[in-house]
């Protein structure tokens, strides 16, 4: 994370110097030494190597493509995506959470596979998307919660 102008602090510089240094170990550890990339670039992992917490960035990286199409279309992918998960990525399990025919659970399933790509089922991807998903329902109770 590159300090700017205005937040040229010593300790800001510190700050980032401090996170740049963990990007670059866990590029060590992933096997990607030599190679670039900011805590934003490591989807959840980012989380705890900035010395920000931006929930909400990782979220809107993560699910945004989902959340815009749901409120442009009046639809609710995200309910389905959190039912597909919590009924252990099975469609059978969804149709009968949702109380919908299994088709409508297939294409909606297919429609989230083209706003966030074909490997989002993978299990690297599939754990990021989980873990967005539980944030922003927390993040959308504590906002209820305080009226906000």
């Amino acid at each position: 994370r590159a300090a700017s102008s205005s937040d040229a602090r010593p300790a800001a510089v510190a700050d980032a110097y401090a996170e740049a240094g963990r990007c670059r170990e866990a590029l060590r550890v992933l096997g990607r030494a030599g190679q670039g990339a900011a805590a934003a670039d490591f989807g959840f992992l980012g989380l705890l190597l900035a010395d920000t917490r931006d929930v909400d960035g990782f979220v809107r990286r993560t699910l945004g493509a989902v959340a815009d199409y749901d409120a442009r279309r009046g639809t609710d992918l995200l309910h389905t995506l959190g039912a597909y998960f919590a009924c252990g990525m099975s469609p059978v399990r969804t149709k009968d959470a949702l109380h919908v025919h299994v088709n409508t659970v297939a294409q909606r399933l297919d429609r989230v596979s083209r706003l966030l790509g074909p490997d989002w089922q993978s299990p690297a991807r599939a754990l990021e998307i989980q873990l967005a998903l539980r944030l922003h329902q927390l993040s959308s109770a504590v906002t209820r919660d305080t009226g906000e």
